[in-house]
């Protein structure tokens, strides 16, 4: 169902369908062509559409040989704008060619008033016009054009603005001063003074773009231990690009080649116990999990208090689980599990354990009580399943790459503390939800004008701060709502095409709410692993075993792939999650099997 649309924009259709003429300022013959590739030959050079939403096309076209075709989808207009250089107290005069549905063209920035026209439908090419006088201070303006909820693609080419010049750019200088931090393993942080004039930086390693951010920071990730790497940045602005700076060379420490917490088997099961409770699914023994399970996770350690950071675990008390075994048992079988090669881990949270770190005693108190669980039931190391309020992200929050609220640095601090004590043995997982990780491709926390809700992508600064010490990231695909994928279309739960493209946000890397200077980076496929239910007990979402195994051709095969095409193929994916091994138990083992079976290479 379309949205109601704004009653100014429909009155503006009935006077143009009436007649009426817009009195739009004319254009001077000193005035000149200042919109840059308005004609989309050269691709999308000069362009910026929301969410990837903008293609170029060959057809069909108004002039030339290319022309824009940008889509909708969910709550993204598929907006492609550019700004562009203009004099103040100056008239102009834009249009473009459209084709579709409830096609926008405007002007933003004007200093006076910002204009727009609309057409409801063209089925063919449509020219729109409209213009603007710029204010008594006003050097730029940024022209777009846009869709509407719910409709399909639309169409725009020689895309036109009509007016004088404003003063020539000039190129910015070569910037100086480019330094590296303290690099790990995998990883190189980069910083750079400031250019004036610049609006961008592109950052080249070895030689190659890697980069293009606003900022003048930016850390190189996926790098090889103990390997040197050159880099060189450079200012651009409308006017163009600088030479590049001066190199700078680093080089990334030695620790764990990328694999911490290593020793797992190459494709790997991971399984939840419910320790500490039943569920309905009855309780099952230490010393009765399967051999299929490769890491085993404890649930749950849960906090006194939401913000008190003091996490207790025990065993399900024999009046909810008569079948419980004691505590010395229990320790027993949990060293005979790692004498057989299996890692078992405390998990911190889940559905009913909100845990909010949101000062830093309350962190040290974590570091301090996980240490304690850790030490006396000699675990390998920590899941980290954070769910409903335990994350959010403050007002103003909005960079991954460098957070300021407080529960996402505490946290972020604490676990690093965690993997400091104990080594690289340490094995560190996260059980994060849909809506933490992949829906921040369409939304980040509250939102540049805020209004959305704070805990949107709010695990993402969390992954990539710790994603040199991340073992495995198991994001729960199940009890989730649907989910754009990178093909910019909605994914819902249940079936191969969900974790297909789930998955490949992952391993592919996303802008993180549509911003292509802040990028997520891929995870390493053998960081990855999928998370589903057992059987239908376990959660909404279940997935049939046809389909899991569907899901793992099309990612690590590229066969079985359906409608959706990953970015890539990944065999070292490292295998599955489940929530959980009782109610696997309690459906007569089928998800374990069907992984003990499945083909992988």
């Amino acid at each position: 169902m379309d949205r109601t649309r704004p009653l100014t924009l429909l009155l503006a259709g009935v006077l143009a369908a009436g007649g009426l003429v817009s009195l739009t300022p004319v254009a001077r013959a000193a005035d000149s062509e200042l919109a840059r590739n308005g004609g989309f030959e050269s691709g999308l050079d000069g362009w910026s559409c929301t969410a990837g939403s903008g293609v170029v096309v060959s057809s069909p076209v108004h002039g030339g040989t290319k022309a824009l075709q940008a889509t909708p989808a969910g709550s993204d207009q598929a907006r492609c704008s550019q700004t562009v250089t203009v004099k103040p107290n100056s008239a102009y005069t834009l249009s473009s060619w459209v084709r579709g549905s409830y096609v926008y063209l405007g002007a933003s920035g004007t200093g006076t008033t910002d204009v727009s026209t609309w057409t409801q439908s063209a089925p063919d090419w449509q020219k729109l016009t409209t213009g603007f006088t710029t204010g008594a201070s006003t050097t730029s303006v940024t022209l777009y054009t846009h869709g509407w909820y719910g409709t399909g693609a639309y169409l725009a080419d020689d895309l036109s603005l009509i007016g004088p010049g404003g003063d020539p750019v000039q190129t910015p200088a070569t910037p100086t001063g480019l330094a590296a931090g303290s690099p790990t393993s995998t990883s190189i942080p980069l910083t750079w003074p400031a250019v004036s004039g610049a609006t961008s930086y592109k950052v080249y390693r070895g030689g190659t773009l890697a980069a293009t951010v606003t900022g003048t920071s930016y850390t190189a990730t996926g790098l090889a231990p103990s390997t040197s790497y050159t880099f060189q940045v450079s200012a651009v602005n409308s006017a163009g690009e600088s030479a590049k700076s001066t190199a700078v060379t680093a080089t990334t420490t030695s620790g764990g080649g990328g694999n911490p917490g290593g020793g797992l088997p190459a494709h790997a099961l991971v399984g939840y116990l419910h320790a500490g409770f039943a569920n309905g699914s009855g309780y099952t023994r230490m010393s009765d999990v399967p051999d299929s399970w490769d890491v085993i996770n404890l649930a749950f350690g849960e906090p006194t208090s939401v913000t008190s950071g003091d996490i207790r675990f025990s065993l399900c008390p024999a009046t909810e689980c008569p079948n419980v075994e004691s505590v010395a048992d229990f320790k027993a079988a949990i060293k005979a599990k790692q004498a057989a090669g299996k890692k078992v881990l405390i998990s911190i949270g889940g559905q009913n354990g909100q845990v909010q770190l949101s000062t830093t005693a309350a962190r040290d108190t974590f570091v301090s009580s996980v240490s304690k669980i850790i030490d006396e039931y000699g675990l390998d190391g920590l899941d980290i399943d954070f769910e409903g309020h335990s994350l959010s992200l403050q007002t103003g929050d909005t960079d991954f790459r460098n957070p300021t609220s407080p529960v996402i640095v505490n946290l972020i601090s604490a676990v690093k503390s965690l993997k400091a004590k104990y080594g690289s043995g340490f094995v560190l997982t996260m059980a994060p939800e849909t809506f933490f990780v992949q829906l921040g491709y369409q939304f980040y926390g509250s939102g540049q004008w805020g209004g959305q809700d704070p805990r949107a992508g709010a695990y993402l600064p969390v992954i990539h701060a710790l994603r040199d010490d991340l073992t495995l990231l198991h994001v729960q695909d199940y009890n989730s709502g649907p989910v754009m994928g990178l093909d910019n279309q909605y994914h819902s739960m249940g079936g191969a095409d969900f974790h297909i493209a789930m998955t490949d946000m992952l391993l592919t890397g996303f802008p993180v709410a549509g911003n292509t200077d802040r990028v997520f980076p891929a995870l390493r496929p053998e960081q990855v692993a999928i998370g589903l239910p057992a059987s239908t007990h376990a959660g909404n979402g279940h997935t049939t075993p046809s389909e899991v195994n569907k899901a793992l051709d099309c990612l690590t095969k590229k066969t079985n792939c359906g409608t959706y095409q990953t970015h890539g193929t990944w065999p070292a994916l490292r295998g599955l999650m489940t929530w959980s091994i009782n109610w696997d138990r309690f459906n007569a083992w089928e998800f374990s099997r069907n992984f003990d079976a499945y083909r992988w290479n």
